[in-house]
């Protein structure tokens, strides 16, 4: 029961961030942040929020992504897990 509860308590101080290539993709293929806002069906701003980790993109709009850049979702997107404490106390 003690090593549930510290399970439970670990994942409580850890906070998942999704990180993505997107910037580096378009970079690479020479267009502006214009260019791909038309290419998905967003806008600059939102491809601006998306390339600064502002803005998580829907499930619809990564797979647009993924289409556009040739690339599957996870080479595009990934997920970080960040700790929010060194160490949980109470063990």
């Amino acid at each position: 029961m003690t090593s549930m509860l510290y399970y439970l308590e670990s994942l409580l101080v850890m906070s998942p961030r999704v990180m993505n290539r997107v910037k580096d993709l378009r970079l690479r293929r020479g267009w502006t942040q214009q260019d791909l806002a038309q290419a998905v069906g967003v806008s600059r701003q939102s491809i601006n929020s998306i390339e600064c980790n502002r803005y998580v993109p829907s499930l619809p709009l990564a797979l647009s992504f993924a289409k556009v850049f040739g690339a599957a979702t996870d080479e595009i997107f990934t997920l970080e897990i960040e700790s929010g404490e060194s160490e949980p106390t109470g063990r």
